[in-house]
């Protein structure tokens, strides 16, 4: 069982020593040393983590994970994998890249890369407050806790040497504004949308300077998506009937994508030895949203389960009615969340353009 101390999860004692040959596959071959994937942020990168957090924030009832092995829940949002698994295969690590609270983790699991991220979750504390969740300065805590164990498994230079050579992909902020500020008035009264996006910039900047200093160097960090296209967002708005996007709310997308690459680009110019790159995921997935067929999908505007307008979590389950029959037709598997296919998609968009970048 996993113990806890300060709030944070401290491994429990492992065995078998396994060390990995690494091997990056894209659309272009890139043969390089990456000894491990880490992940930090929602439920985009998260595995399951929140299978063992007290929270109502979970993926783990049918249908979900119905398309992955052994076709059964496993906390990850969707039908099946979720992108870091597909980029994990790809650099060679393993199949899937697995929640660090998972107490049947083994070391070769922790030589690899774990997933830090926890579904709800987002930059302003606020919003992993809302929802129950692990927020980003624990995650960063939590990895100091994976840190001290790496050490004590295989010596402090190798476990800096892990660390230093690792890759460390974040995904964050549409949990800031979809489940926080554009939905409760707290953070509405404090801050004008500039502001709140300076506001979640700041705290992006401080996470990577945190984990620069417990030893990270190269970072992807994923932008927004087009907020307005996601189903949930259409709902609330009033104009889930629509089949194009709203506006307003990927302005809101690309304003804050805008600032994240200038502050992105300033800690590489002030930093030494950082290696950070902007993902920049938005306009890729307005294309698949607007052009569903060009990618062989059939449906961008609700998700494949239940309506596909407010279906989400424990809504999504075995007994919503007319859930489809064929994830990989659905651009959005609940009324949030990307069917595996699409995840897919986005993993190749990030093998293919960024991760060379942060070799």
């Amino acid at each position: 069982m996993w113990s806890s101390n300060d709030g944070l999860y401290i491994f429990p004692t492992l065995c078998i020593l396994v060390c990995a040959g690494i091997a990056i596959e894209g659309a272009n071959t890139v043969k390089a040393k990456v000894p491990a994937l880490f992940t930090f942020g929602d439920s985009i990168f998260d595995p399951g983590n929140n299978d063992f957090i007290p929270t109502a924030v979970k993926a783990n009832n049918p249908p979900y994970g119905r398309d992955f092995m052994g076709g059964k829940p496993t906390g990850r949002f969707s039908n099946g994998k979720l992108s870091p698994d597909f980029i994990s295969e790809a650099l060679g690590l393993k199949e899937t890249l697995p929640p660090f609270l998972d107490p049947q983790l083994t070391t070769q699991d922790l030589l690899t890369g774990v997933s830090f991220a926890s579904a709800g979750s987002g930059l302003d504390n606020l919003t992993a407050e809302l929802a129950s969740v692990i927020p980003i300065w624990q995650q960063v805590g939590n990895f100091k806790q994976y840190k001290a164990h790496l050490a004590d498994l295989v010596g402090e230079k190798n476990a800096s040497n892990i660390i230093g050579e690792a890759i460390y992909l974040s995904v964050t902020g549409t949990n800031d504004f979809g489940d926080n500020y554009l939905l409760l008035p707290t953070r509405r009264n404090q801050f004008s949308v500039a502001q709140y996006i300076d506001f979640l910039q700041q705290t992006c900047t401080t996470f990577i300077e945190d984990m620069y200093n417990l030893g990270a160097r190269k970072f992807g960090v994923y932008g927004l998506p087009p907020m307005g296209c996601v189903p949930l967002e259409k709902t609330i708005m009033g104009q889930s009937e629509l089949k194009g996007c709203i506006e307003e709310l990927n302005q809101i997308s690309v304003s804050y994508n805008s600032k994240l690459k200038s502050a992105l680009n300033k800690l590489n110019a002030r930093i030494p030895g950082i290696k950070v790159v902007y993902i920049d995921i938005y306009y890729s997935f307005l294309d698949i949203v607007n052009n569903p067929s060009k990618y062989g999908f059939e449906k961008s505007d609700r998700g494949c389960c239940g309506t596909g307008l407010v279906e989400i979590g424990p809504t999504c389950n075995a007994a919503t009615p007319v859930t489809c029959s064929d994830a990989s037709k659905s651009v959005f598997w609940d009324a949030v969340h990307s069917t595996e296919r699409t995840y897919q998609l986005t993993a190749n968009l990030v093998l293919q353009n960024y991760i060379s970048k942060l070799l």
